[in-house]
């Protein structure tokens, strides 16, 4: 019950008890089809025994009036008789008693009631409706199921912003940043919609301020690194600049990780697919990495990848310099096939769970090369391609594999 849509909830309720109202309906009206039956049985019984017994065969013709009246009978003309009863009509209820013998047939729409007593008879017509309680029963239950169905469409019309809501939800999670949601309503539907909308917009200002100030940051802190990097040549060789060295390189590594953070955590961004040999990409990784091939194994079935070159290839590039700065031996193995991507080196099982170092920053241990991008980068291109991103260790061996999703 938890997981099923509001919408669907409703119609299951509203089917439910729309099936009961219905069900509830027919067994009514079969039930009060068998209670007129019994009553009218009894009806008839009483009419017949009060004109076949002594004392109301000798009523006087007001008396008489008046009974049929009470009744709602009407004595039937001897010939009007003879002419029902030559029509053979089928006999509905027939009973015998101490006054006479009663037989009630049908002719049409119409009941008759032929009552014999001793050489007397008598025909008469039932003129009271039958159908009266039925039809009152029919018109009070037509009313309940309109406004039944009045109370659906009303609830689900009430509901209908939501699913706009939803539908514009969704969008804004795809990365539309235009979504402008106009819900001028003042109930709870629309007060949400409301906050939504003032949560899209300080949302968009703060993405907005963090692309800004990401970029005038690499762009100023750019310029002073070139400067003194070109600076730096002009000391003599030592120690101090091979440190200098090191350290603006760093900062230029710094610059390019975080340029690469601020386009794949962009809403907008997305992958530019096409078809490379799974050769070719890791060996342009490797050439990013700037190490030597000799220590790292390859095993790959020469496949060919739908995907993102340049994400993948940066993907790769990031988790074998991992594998390479914390393995025990400085070797590492890429394995290959078509669902998946195995990069493993000889160490330690990590000391957190694999989600602790998909953060930014974070890091098995502090050293001087590497700022604790590497798995965040790699984790945000896997989203972006529809892979999953695991680790286990086996056999002495830490192992990152990428695996499509699909």
């Amino acid at each position: 019950m938890r997981n099923i849509s509001v919408s669907a909830f409703i119609n299951t309720l509203f089917t439910l008890v729309f099936v009961l109202i219905i069900s509830a309906l027919l067994l009514f009206i079969s039930w009060d089809k068998e209670y007129q039956r019994v009553e009218q049985l009894n009806r008839y019984k009483l009419i017949a025994n009060l004109l076949l017994s002594t004392a109301k065969l000798k009523l006087t013709k007001e008396k008489e009036k008046e009974f049929y009246k009470d009744f709602e009978i009407r004595p039937v003309s001897r010939d009007e008789s003879k002419l029902l009863l030559l029509t053979s009509p089928q006999s509905i209820v027939e009973n015998q008693s101490v006054y006479g013998r009663m037989k009630v047939f049908k002719i049409g729409k119409n009941q008759y009631i032929y009552l014999q007593r001793f050489g007397y008879s008598l025909m008469l017509q039932d003129k009271k409706s039958h159908t009266t309680r039925l039809t009152l029963t029919l018109v009070i239950a037509s009313v309940i199921i309109l406004l039944f169905i009045l109370l659906y469409i009303g609830i689900m019309k009430k509901l209908s912003p939501l699913k706009k809501l939803h539908k514009q939800i969704e969008e804004f999670s795809q990365g539309n940043m235009s979504i402008k949601i106009n819900q001028r309503s003042t109930d709870e539907i629309g007060k949400i919609a409301k906050s939504f909308d003032d949560a899209l917009h300080y949302i968009r200002s703060l993405l907005e301020s963090k692309n800004l100030f990401m970029r005038n940051m690499m762009h100023e802190l750019k310029t002073p690194i070139t400067r003194g990097r070109i600076a730096v040549e002009m000391v003599e060789d030592g120690a101090s600049k091979e440190m200098l060295i090191r350290a603006f390189e760093r900062m230029n590594e710094l610059i390019s990780e975080l340029a690469h953070v601020e386009r794949l955590t962009t809403q907008g961004f997305q992958p530019h697919i096409s078809v490379e040999n799974i050769d070719t990409i890791i060996n342009n990784a490797i050439k990013l990495l700037l190490c030597d091939k000799e220590s790292i194994g390859i095993h790959t079935e020469h496949e060919k990848l739908k995907t993102d070159v340049k994400l993948l290839t940066l993907a790769i590039k990031n988790l074998l310099d991992n594998a390479l700065k914390y393995s025990d031996d400085n070797h590492a193995t890429i394995s290959t096939n078509t669902n998946s991507i195995q990069v493993r080196s000889k160490g330690q099982s990590l000391e957190h769970p694999l989600s602790y170092y998909l953060e930014p920053f974070t890091q098995e241990e502090k050293r001087n090369a590497g700022f604790g991008l590497g798995l965040y980068i790699v984790h945000n291109i896997a989203t972006r391609l529809n892979y999953s991103l695991n680790y286990y260790h086996k056999d002495g061996h830490n192992i990152f594999e990428l695996t499509l999703k699909n």
